[in-house]
């Protein structure tokens, strides 16, 4: 499975003005063809009294990327092509990306449009957030209370993210991986604990 950086899946929202016409930025994750047409439709029933909705998104990545685009209107090719480049260059994958213009009642010409979509795209682009799509590994296990902090901060460095926590005799801790640190989380888990400490395999996850 390829890993690659992806939205983390929360609808992320810029704005620009140029010469009046607000260019409305929004993005959010897709991982196949349907995902990205069902959100245009939303960005396009959120906001129907636009001038505009143009789109470019890029559903997987690499040899499986399907990718599509749309002017809306525009002039030929002045909106939705530059838009998918700036998503190209980005380098991520299951992305869906729609600018929504309010025309301000300034023509910007071929060249202003190209420019005006593009920054629109590179503006929200900046301030996205993102996340390694990679496999990963679920554990669980029991923990001792004098070697919980001690525990949680191992989880840390090793990049994991602790799903769920239960407190009775034990603390039993359920932690998600990406499964490449999962070998290195286990050797050191089982040298502080002196071996006191098995993780168990909970599931095997590739999204």
């Amino acid at each position: 499975m390829e890993t690659y950086y992806r939205p983390t899946g929360d609808l992320h929202r810029t704005e620009i003005v140029i010469l009046k016409s607000r260019f409305i930025t929004t993005i959010c994750r897709a991982i196949d063809q349907d995902e990205a047409r069902d959100f245009i439709r939303q960005v396009r029933d959120e906001m129907s009294d636009a001038s505009h909705h143009v789109y470019a998104f890029r559903a997987g990545y690499g040899n499986t990327v399907t990718e599509g685009m749309s002017d809306d209107g525009e002039p030929s090719g002045t909106s939705g092509p530059p838009t998918l480049a700036v998503l190209r260059g980005s380098d991520l994958g299951d992305i869906v990306l729609v600018t929504t213009r309010y025309f301000g009642g300034t023509k910007l010409g071929t060249g202003g449009l190209v420019r005006a979509y593009s920054d629109s795209a590179k503006t929200a682009l900046e301030s996205l957030p993102t996340e390694l799509k990679a496999p990963k590994t679920q554990l669980g296990f029991d923990v001792p209370y004098h070697l919980y902090e001690q525990v949680k901060n191992l989880v840390v460095e090793h990049g994991g993210i602790i799903n769920e926590e239960d407190f009775a005799v034990e603390v039993t801790i359920m932690v998600t991986f990406y499964r490449d640190a999962v070998e290195n989380f286990t050797a050191e888990l089982t040298e502080l604990s002196s071996g006191q400490i098995e993780p168990i395999l909970l599931a095997e996850l590739d999204n």
